[in-house]
């Protein structure tokens, strides 16, 4: 549990200095897109150094003593094939770390700046989360259920708190902003075909 705190602890900050980082920036930020600019900005220290961490040092990840090794370690109670060498893990924390990674951190200053592109990237990015994530489960589920094998300890803390609770995060949040992205293109569009419609009546 001190683990979790130390992380816990880290995401606060984050979090905390991105929110008054964002409102220094961009004073009149509405509120939703405030909590997407920390959403990104969170989910970019996650992507890119955590699970890059973890992309970088999988092949000697049981000898780790530092934080971030430790807290991986706690995770594998929950999926122990962080502990070996998944042929499905490396490849998909490897792309999470090196393309969602950098550009959530491009997708929340582009929210801040109100960039026209941040809806492309909002939506190229929760795709991404998404079927990494419906992956991710899909994979331990086919190996339990077809195979027999349970990656996780029979407690169900590690289960439900861990494997279920913080990758579900990634697909409610991500689905939720891709409706929200979509509905935004959607109405981008209709104002832009409106406009032509309206010239070529002139």
């Amino acid at each position: 549990m001190v683990l979790v705190s130390y992380f816990s602890l880290g995401a606060g900050v984050i979090l905390t200095a991105t929110l008054a980082l964002s409102r220094r920036l961009q004073p009149n930020l509405s509120a939703a897109d405030t909590l997407m600019t920390m959403w990104f900005v969170l989910c970019g220290f996650i992507h890119l150094f955590f699970e890059g961490y973890y992309a970088y040092n999988f092949s000697r990840m049981p000898s780790r003593l530092d934080l971030f090794g430790q807290l991986w370690k706690e995770y594998s109670l929950s999926d122990s094939r962080y502990l070996t060498l998944d042929s499905f893990l490396v490849p998909m924390e490897s792309v999470t770390a090196l393309c969602w990674g950098p550009m959530s951190f491009a997708c929340a200053a582009m929210i801040v700046g109100r960039h026209p592109l941040r809806h492309v990237f909002q939506t190229i990015i929760s795709l991404g989360q998404l079927y990494g994530d419906v992956l991710y489960f899909g994979t331990s589920t086919f190996t339990m259920v077809v195979g027999g094998v349970d990656f996780c300890r029979p407690e169900m803390f590690y289960y439900w708190a861990y494997y279920f609770f913080c990758n579900a995060i990634w697909i409610v949040i991500p689905f939720g902003l891709v409706v929200s992205s979509s509905r935004a293109i959607e109405k981008a569009i209709a104002r832009v075909q409106m406009l032509d419609g309206e010239k070529k009546g002139q």
